[in-house]
């Protein structure tokens, strides 16, 4: 039987970890001491060892909670989706990743190696993952960081003055929100 701290310090857990997963029912100590300590079991440290994993991978305590009171077959369903969020995250961040880089070269004082225009870059971005939501929180964040660049990108799309300054516009607008 391990003690509530114990416990916690096999896992690099806080104690009030422990005490919050005690609270929801996520993990229950299997009994107390004489003097009222939570004592957990071989199996709830197991249990334990389950959730830490399901956590490291990503899941929220929702997810992790259907995972353990489903069969092994239900789980399946969970952990795939997990998989699949996970991939879209890493095309976003890949996306976002060429697109700081970019940025950045065009702040150097670069230029984009090939000419493209306001329809194949949006093209582009919706082949990198990215929907509207992420489009426009790009747009904000390129304002916020380098306004000028940002400007001086938009016009190399082929974008004129007055569509360019609108969207500068509405990404200040949404940066000052």
């Amino acid at each position: 039987m391990y003690r509530i701290t114990q416990l916690a310090r096999l896992f690099g857990l806080s104690r009030s970890t422990l005490l919050y997963y005690d609270r929801i029912g996520l993990l229950q100590p299997s009994g107390r001491s004489e003097a009222g300590y939570r004592c957990y079991s071989t199996a709830d440290k197991e249990r334990l060892a389950t959730i830490c994993s399901y956590r490291q991978a990503g899941l929220g305590i929702e997810a992790i909670r259907r995972l353990l009171a489903t069969a092994e077959a239900g789980s399946e369903l969970v952990i795939r989706q997990r998989l699949e969020a996970i991939g879209c995250e890493i095309r976003n961040l890949q996306a976002q990743q060429q697109l700081l880089a970019g940025m950045l070269n065009l702040q150097a004082g670069g230029e984009l190696a090939i000419a493209i225009d306001k329809q194949t870059w949006i093209d582009m971005l919706r082949a990198a993952g990215m929907d509207e939501a992420a489009m426009q929180q790009w747009h904000v964040e390129f304002e916020r960081r380098a306004p000028q660049a940002h400007h001086a990108f938009l016009l190399s799309l082929g974008i004129d003055e007055q569509e360019a300054l609108l969207i500068r516009d509405l990404s200040a607008g949404q940066w000052a929100n």
